[in-house]
């Protein structure tokens, strides 16, 4: 699975997992189940009821964000932390991850960007999620399942754990080692430079763009300049992706080419980010110039299903993490409404 790939069909991790059966060390991937929705129901209670067996459940609050705050609803988990959970999930640097949620990976994109932020080569995102699975009459597995044999074959010197260390379903704890910038990554000051010299994306509805509801947080509206482009129509109704070049269509009638030129924004004027400094600049990826796209949502987990999906189109972006959540907890930044970018 390490072609470099985004995405994996029902088809194909069957596959995956047969060609491992019976085998010293299964080609078989770790698999996180993501469920997750904005208000519920529980994607632990879902986890419980049935789930693609051998998958370990991922709590979205708990592994893949730090306790909401000043850096929004959702921050990025510390390097120290998200290595800590994925560990206990049985993620290693070697072995394939599989993510995947309901249907329309809007929480597995979350899971995918920050392993690949941190460094994990090799991530895909289950096409179609669970719902996918079921539908084509592959096996799920309800409760909490015990340790698997494929697992416990797959698990390398050094990978036994103590107890209380490997989360349900996993017989061992992984050893990722987390190396964060491995994606690019903006501030608020940055998100908003980039609005002004680069295209900025609005993943949220786009009642919620133009400020019309905010069943979330307190204020309602959008950073000054970014463009509405709703994650939801990346994908199929059934929750699957919509081709490379739909995609990469839909993104350039929103005014970005497929290949979009990077940009190095230059500084925001206080005016335009209210911030206590007025340097703005994407962190870029290694000696690469940042991309000239950026996307932030509520925060910081549709923006990255939207970041995935530019990249099916072959078009790299950078990803506002603290995203609205965040923007709005200084009343000196800027916040516009209505249908217009400003």
């Amino acid at each position: 699975m390490a072609d470099g790939n985004i995405l994996i069909s029902v088809d194909e991790l069957a596959a995956v997992g047969d060609a491992g059966a019976g085998t010293g060390r299964p080609a078989s991937p770790v698999m996180l189940d993501v469920r997750w929705r904005l208000g519920g129901p529980s994607g632990r209670d879902l986890y419980a009821q049935g789930h693609i067996p051998g998958a370990v459940f991922a709590d979205l609050d708990r592994d893949l964000a730090a306790a909401p705050g000043r850096g929004g609803r959702h921050p990025l988990p510390a390097e120290a932390d998200f290595q800590a959970a994925m560990r206990r999930l049985g993620v290693s640097d070697g072995r394939p991850v599989v993510v995947y949620d309901d249907a329309d990976s809007t929480a597995a994109a979350r899971a995918w960007w920050l392993l690949r932020y941190f460094g994990h080569p090799d991530v895909r995102v289950l096409d179609g999620g669970f719902r996918a699975w079921t539908t084509a009459g592959l096996p799920a597995e309800a409760g909490e399942p015990g340790p698997a044999a494929g697992r416990a074959a797959a698990a390398g010197p050094g990978d036994a754990a103590g107890p209380g260390d490997a989360a349900p379903g996993s017989a061992a704890r992984g050893d990722f080692t987390a190396r964060p910038g491995q994606l690019p990554l903006m501030d608020a000051a940055a998100a908003a430079a980039l609005a002004r010299y680069g295209i900025l994306l609005d993943a949220r509805s786009a009642e919620r763009y133009r400020g019309e509801v905010e069943p979330v947080d307190p204020v309602a509206g959008h950073i000054p300049g970014a463009v509405s482009a709703p994650t939801a129509q990346n994908v199929n109704p059934d929750g699957t992706f919509r081709p490379a070049s739909e995609l990469a269509a839909r993104f350039a009638a929103l005014g970005i080419p497929a290949s979009v030129a990077p940009v190095r924004p230059a500084p925001a004027s206080p005016a335009a980010t209210a911030a206590p400094d007025a340097t703005a600049s994407l962190v870029a990826t290694g000696s690469r110039p940042a991309p000239g796209v950026g996307v932030y949502c509520g925060s910081g987990v549709t923006a990255a299903h939207e970041v995935l999906a530019l990249a099916l189109a072959g078009i790299p972006a950078a990803l506002y993490a603290g995203s609205w959540s965040e923007w709005i907890t200084d009343p000196r930044r800027l916040v516009a409404t209505g249908s217009g970018p400003s």
